[in-house]
């Protein structure tokens, strides 16, 4: 199965919560309280988080933490390259392949094209689309079954 991990589920969280407003920054102990996240994970978090470049830290009194840039332009991609690596779904189909069978296999080129895929529409999601809105939850059908998203109530 294709899932992220809880952290990067985390992860995306503490980002939104920081998304909410852009120009404040948050201690540490103030994301912990409004997410809901345990402080010793949200620290941990901000630190790869700041690493990585998708926040910044300030030290001091008044420090925190708060985006690098605008929630618009950091993608559900750079949450997951930033926490687990890039998006590979096969060993073939990362930048560092090192698949014994690649000279020989058949199946290879369609789980790249699978990959490219799921990197592009991972891509196309950014911070801001992850923030509250008034659209109506969407409608998913897998494996020809429907799947209703229930839509928290704020």
């Amino acid at each position: 199965m294709l899932r992220i991990s809880k952290l990067t589920d985390y992860g995306t969280v503490l980002l939104a919560h920081l998304a909410g407003d852009q120009a404040a920054v948050c201690s540490a102990a103030d994301v912990a309280s409004a997410t809901g996240i345990a402080l010793p994970t949200v620290s941990k978090l901000l630190k790869s988080l700041a690493r990585a470049g998708l926040v910044v830290s300030t030290r001091g009194s008044n420090g925190g933490y708060q985006l690098s840039r605008d929630a618009g332009q950091i993608s559900a991609a750079d949450v997951i390259d930033a926490l687990e690596g890039p998006v590979s779904i096969t060993e073939c189909s990362g930048s560092e392949s090192r698949c014994e069978h690649e000279g020989v296999c058949n199946v290879g080129g369609a789980w790249q094209r699978i990959n490219v895929a799921i990197r592009n529409a991972l891509d196309e999601v950014s911070l801001t689309d992850l923030l509250p809105s008034n659209r109506p939850a969407p409608r998913f059908r897998f494996s020809g079954y429907p799947i209703n998203i229930e839509k928290k109530e704020a």
